[in-house]
């Protein structure tokens, strides 16, 4: 493997935990999160992201969380010590776009692969097939490649061509079907972001259209960070976000799928399952913890700790259960 950079970003959160800076966290992140390191912004122009080429944010964020620099080697040791210890569960390396990009991920990736046994995420742009192939052959387990919107017209207007950026939704559904080919069904990963002007309905489809794709989508709630195009825009409503998150875990459980729900004017109503059992699985907390590759906690990556939470780093307790019950309108849904 040719030389690589020797610096790299690291979250707040996860610089804490290895202990490269002091601080106090009141949710540990299980998964490091790295950010490729550069001088400058990202290539892309999405409306929704600090890193974007025409932001005027701060250009050591991403969504609401600061990425301070290291050394790679003092991140490498402190991964060593830290998966040693059986403090984390994996680590994430989030790339920019930006000539040669991939080269970077694979040094890193391999860099950290030579250090410790650690699972490795990689999130990325589309890549190409022989790409993709170098990234599993240095020992990537799994890769991540967003979509970010449900729908292609909001794909064009937050990530692509409308506000003059590379991406275009036909090539990153290209890009998903060929890393489940190099990577495995199950080990790919997609981001939507709720909020971006979506109906209920069409993210419902489009988390199961990812899953028939063999595709696992997260869902991150869109965050309003000043400095980017959509810095006035709204966070999306809780109610939304809650039934977002339990169709979002009927549907990659094999519980039920799209077509055993109901919607009313584009919002959903039904999710095919009796009271009972609908209430059983609310109750148990897990639709609401964060979602995303094995180990990823991410918290409060698009939320203020203080509330409202739309992705709980940690189980509910049982007073944010009976919140979360009410959030979602149990009462008005058909059985």
């Amino acid at each position: 493997m040719e030389s690589g950079p020797e610096k790299v970003r690291v979250s707040i959160g996860s610089a804490i935990v290895l202990g490269l800076v002091r601080g106090v966290v009141s949710a540990e992140p299980t998964t490091i999160y790295l950010l490729t390191y550069r001088e400058g912004r990202c290539s892309a122009n999405c409306a929704f992201c600090p890193q974007a080429r025409e932001s005027t944010a701060r250009t050591d964020m991403l969504s609401r969380v600061i990425w301070p620099d290291f050394k790679l080697e003092d991140v490498l040791s402190c991964i060593k010590r830290a998966f040693g210890d059986g403090r984390i569960k994996r680590v994430c390396i989030q790339a920019l776009n930006y000539p040669g990009v991939h080269r970077n991920v694979a040094y890193l990736a391999s860099r950290i692969r030579s250090t410790a046994d650690v699972p490795i995420s990689v999130s990325c742009q589309p890549l190409n097939r022989e790409d993709m192939t170098e990234l599993y052959m240095v020992g990537v387990e799994r890769v991540s490649i967003a979509l970010d919107a449900a729908t292609e017209d909001i794909f064009s207007r937050v990530k692509g061509e409308l506000v003059g950026g590379p991406y275009r939704w036909s090539t990153h559904i290209n890009a998903l079907r060929i890393a489940v080919e190099v990577f495995g069904r199950g080990n790919v990963t997609t981001h939507l972001i709720v909020g971006l002007g979506e109906s209920e309905e069409d993210l419902v489809a489009t988390i199961q259209r990812c899953m028939d794709l063999g595709v696992f989508p997260a869902l991150f709630a869109f965050t309003p960070i000043p400095g980017t195009k959509m810095a006035d825009k709204s966070r999306p409503p809780i109610d939304y976000y809650r039934r977002a998150q339990l169709a979002h875990y009927l549907i990659t459980r094999g519980i039920k799928r799209y077509e055993d729900m109901e919607f009313k004017g584009g919002r959903l109503v039904g999710f095919g399952l009796q009271r009972e059992s609908l209430e059983r699985i609310i109750m148990s907390g897990e639709p609401f913890l964060t979602s995303g590759c094995p180990g990823c906690n991410r918290p409060y990556y698009n939320e203020d700790p203080r509330g409202p939470i739309y992705n709980y780093p940690r189980k509910p307790t049982p007073n944010e259960l009976m919140e979360i019950m009410r959030q979602i309108g149990i009462p008005a849904l058909k059985q």
